[in-house]
C-alpha cells in the first residue's frame, strides 16, 4: 500500500472537512429551502435535526474512517465484506452530485467574468435563462451545447485537479485560503445586507417560524436531506477525510466544530440572502413571499438584480462570485478526493491517473448539463441522489455499524483521545433512531414520487435521471465490490 498520507495537522483536516461541508449548499440550497418552507420552521427543524440525526452519523463516519484508516469501501468491507458495495454506492453517489456541482461552478465562473462590467444589465433573469443557459422549454429539448458553460466546466475541473493532486498534502494547504476567505467575504455581504432599506422585512420572513409546517413530512424530509448534503454525509468524504488523520486525535470535538461551523455558515448565509431579498422587495413593491423563484434564480437572478443597485457593484459582483467559487471548490474536490481514495487503496491505482481519469468522466457527464436543458436535467438528478441515495447510504451505513459490528467497539476508539466522551445514547441513535426515521421519510418520498412524478416531469425523464442512475449505482457498486475481493484473494492486498 505504500506510505501512509496523513495530514500535515489538525488545522488542515478541520478546515478540509469544513471545507467540504460548507459550499454551494449553504449559500444557495439552504436558504432557498428555507424560503421554500416559510423560513423559521425550517431552521428549527434544521437545528433538530443536525443534533439528533447529523452529528452522530458524522461522528459514525469519521469513526469508521480512523478506526479502520481506510476509505468507505475499505472500512465498510471491515465490518462484512457483503457491505464494501455500500462503501462504492456512496462514493458513485458522490460522483453523482459532483458531475453537476462542477457545471453550477461553471456558472458562477462565467458570472466572476460578467461582474467585470456588469454584463447581466437590468434584466438579469433574462440574462440568465435566455442567454447564459439559453434554457428550452421542455426537458427533452436537449439543444447544443453552451460553449461557455463549458468552458467554465473544465476551468473548473482543472482547478479540484490541481488542489487534490497529492491528496492531503495539497488540500492541506489549500483549504487555507478557500475556506477562510469565503467567511471574510460573507460577512461583507450581511453587513452591508442588514444596512438596507426592507432588510428587516426579509429576516422576519426568516426567522418567524410558520408552525403549522412541522406537520408536514416533506420539511422534515428536506432538512435531512439538506443536512447530508452540506455535511457530506453519505459520500465516504468525512471517512476518507478521517483516514488521514494521525492517532490520538480526537473524534467527538472535530465531528462538532465541524457540524457547528457548517451550520453557522448556513445561518449566516441565510442572514445575508433574506436581508437582500427583503431589499429586493422593498423596491419592486411586492411581499418577500413573492419575490424569488426556485433553484439557481436566488444565485445567478436575484443577486445580479441586487447588486446592480448597491453602490460599486463590479466590486460586490467580483467579490459575491469569488465567494460562491472558493466555497464550491472545497466540496468538489472533497468528493472527488473521496473516489480518489477509494480506487487507489483497493486496485492500487496510481492517484494522479485515477484523478485525471475521474476529471474526464466528469466532464463527458456534465456535457448533459451544459446544454439547452441542463438546468432541468440537474434538477432532477439532484432531487433523487439527495433524497434516495443519500437517504439510503446513511440508513444502511448505521444498520452495517449497528447490527453487522459493535458499536461499543467504536465507542471505546472515539473516547479514547476524545475530551467530549459518548455515552450509550449514541449507539441507541445510530442503532434505533436513525434507520426507523429514515425509513418512514423514505417511503414518503419514493411513494409522493411514484404517485406523481417529481416536478412534474414526463416519466420518462425521472426514470433516465433519477431512478435508472440510482439503479445503476447500486449494479456498478457490486460489481466493484467483487472485483475488489476477487483481487485480494488472488493476492491483492490493499
Amino acid at each position: 500500500m505504500g506510505k501512509v498520507e496523513t495530514w500535515p495537522g489538525r488545522g488542515s483536516f478541520v478546515l478540509a472537512a469544513i471545507g467540504s461541508a460548507i459550499g454551494l449548499g449553504n449559500v444557495w440550497r439552504f436558504p432557498f429551502i428555507a424560503y421554500k418552507y416559510g423560513g423559521g420552521a425550517f431552521i428549527l427543524v434544521y437545528l433538530v435535526s443536525l443534533f439528533i440525526i447529523g452529528i452522530p452519523i458524522l461522528i459514525l463516519e469519521f469513526a469508521l474512517g480512523y478506526h479502520f484508516k481506510s476509505s468507505a469501501p475499505g472500512a465498510l468491507r471491515r465490518i462484512s465484506s457483503r457491505w464494501e458495495w455500500l462503501g462504492w454506492f456512496a462514493l458513485l453517489a458522490g460522483f453523482g452530485v459532483v458531475s453537476y456541482y462542477v457545471v453550477v461552478m461553471g456558472w458562477a465562473a462565467n458570472y466572476f467574468v460578467y461582474s467585470a462590467n456588469l454584463a447581466w444589465g437590468e434584466n438579469t433573469e433574462s440574462f440568465f435563462f435566455n442567454k447564459v443557459l439559453n434554457l428550452s422549454d421542455s426537458i427533452f429539448s436537449i439543444g447544443s451545447i453552451r460553449l461557455n458553460i463549458l468552458l467554465g466546466l473544465i476551468v473548473c475541473w482543472v482547478w479540484i485537479l490541481l488542489s487534490i493532486w497529492k491528496g492531503p498534502l495539497t488540500v492541506g494547504r489549500v483549504v487555507y485560503v478557500t475556506v477562510t476567505v469565503p467567511w471574510l467575504i460573507l460577512i461583507v455581504f450581511v453587513i452591508r445586507g442588514v444596512t438596507l432599506p426592507g432588510a428587516m422585512e426579509g429576516l422576519k420572513y426568516y426567522l418567524t417560524p410558520n408552525f403549522a409546517q412541522l406537520r408536514n413530512p416533506e420539511l422534515w424530509h428536506a432538512a435531512f436531506s439538506q443536512i447530508f448534503f452540506t455535511l457530506t454525509i453519505g459520500f465516504g468524504v468525512m471517512i476518507a477525510y478521517a483516514a488521514f488523520l494521525p492517532p490520538k486525535s480526537d473524534i467527538v470535538n472535530n465531528a462538532l466544530l465541524i457540524a457547528l461551523a457548517d451550520a453557522l455558515t448556513a445561518f449566516i448565509a441565510g442572514i445575508a440572502v433574506f436581508a437582500t431579498l427583503g431589499y429586493h422587495a422593498y423596491m419592486v413593491g411586492k411581499p418577500v413571499s413573492e419575490v424569488a423563484k426556485g433553484g439557481p434564480s436566488l444565485a445567478f437572478v436575484v443577486y445580479p438584480m441586487i447588486i446592480n443597485s448597491l453602490p460599486g457593484a463590479r466590486l460586490c459582483g467580483l467579490l459575491f462570485f469569488a465567494m460562491l467559487l472558493t466555497l464550491a471548490v472545497d466540496s468538489a474536490f472533497s468528493l472527488v478526493e473521496a473516489i480518489s481514495a477509494g480506487v487507489t487503496e483497493r486496485f492500487g491505482w496510481r492517484r494522479w491517473k485515477v484523478n485525471v481519469g475521474i476529471m474526464i468522466v466528469g466532464i463527458l457527464v456534465g456535457l448533459i448539463y451544459t446544454t439547452s436543458a441542463g438546468l432541468y436535467w440537474l434538477d432532477v438528478v439532484d432531487h433523487f441522489v439527495t433524497h434516495l441515495g443519500l437517504f439510503s447510504v446513511a440508513l444502511l451505513q448505521c444498520i452495517a455499524a449497528g447490527y453487522f459490528y459493535s458499536l461499543r467497539t467504536l465507542r471505546v476508539s472515539i473516547n479514547e483521545y476524545s475530551d467530549i466522551k459518548l455515552g450509550k445514547s449514541w449507539e441507541y441513535i445510530i442503532k434505533y433512531l436513525v434507520p426507523p426515521v429514515s425509513i418512514f421519510l423514505l417511503v414518503c418520498s419514493l411513494r409522493k414520487d411514484i404517485i406523481s412524478p417529481y416536478g412534474g416531469y414526463p416519466r420518462l425523464a425521472t426514470f433516465l435521471g433519477g431512478w435508472l442512475p440510482i439503479f445503476l449505482f447500486v449494479i456498478i457498486s457490486i460489481v466493484l465490490a467483487r472485483i475488489a475481493q476477487k483481487r485480494d484473494a488472488g493476492g491483492f492486498t490493499p
